[in-house]
């Protein structure tokens, strides 16, 4: 269970990575979407691959972003029925969902998303629109946001086996990160307890 918790901590660290640099995606998306609007008032002049430039960004960073989102918990969630369950129950909820539906979608779309990129790749698809941009890298956005959300689906699997066996904390639980002034009060009170038993 260890090597698998090693691999869960990886893939956590790689969707977060994705994370931080995917938002960049948006800000360009939104800068290109801008610059098209002003050049086409002040110039009357447009182009068709400012268009579609804007919507390869912003389909690559939902994508891409996926496995992040499954990782901080922002996923869409229905919890009518769950929410007044016990928490191992609802940990048992999210184990069948990862390994019985999470993984085979994921599967499914990898079986035919790679031959589909893989078929744009090689025939260099066009748009159809005039000035239009190639194809296929944003093809390549489906297998690879569906196979990080994979993963990160089977990292939140590992963990929520992991606290079942009570090897971890709940990992459903938001980790709240610390401010300075947060971190500088609990170093203070350490100290000071510190202090206090010598």
């Amino acid at each position: 269970m260890h090597a698998l918790l090693k691999f869960s901590h990886a893939v956590d660290r790689l969707n977060a990575l994705v994370g931080r640099y995917v938002i960049w995606l948006i800000l360009g998306s939104t800068l290109i979407s801008g610059i098209n609007a002003i050049v086409r008032k002040a110039f009357n002049y447009s182009s068709n691959a400012y268009l579609e430039v804007q919507w390869y960004l912003f389909a690559a960073a939902f994508l891409l972003a996926a496995g992040y989102t499954l990782l901080h918990g922002e996923h869409v969630r229905i919890d009518v029925v769950s929410g007044h369950l016990s928490k191992r129950k609802q940990i048992w909820i999210d184990v069948i969902g990862f390994a019985l539906f999470l993984t085979p979608m994921c599967l499914t779309i990898l079986w035919y998303g790679i031959p589909f990129f893989l078929q744009g790749y090689r025939s260099g698809e066009m748009s159809n629109n005039p000035g239009g941009l190639i194809r296929w890298p944003v093809y390549l956005m489906m297998p690879l946001g569906v196979a990080l959300l994979l993963l990160q689906g089977w990292s939140e699997l590992i963990k929520r086996i992991a606290f079942l066996k009570g090897l971890i904390e709940d990992p459903t639980v938001k980790k709240v990160e610390k401010t300075a002034e947060e971190e500088l009060a609990e170093s203070i009170r350490r100290e000071a307890e510190q202090a206090g038993k010598l």
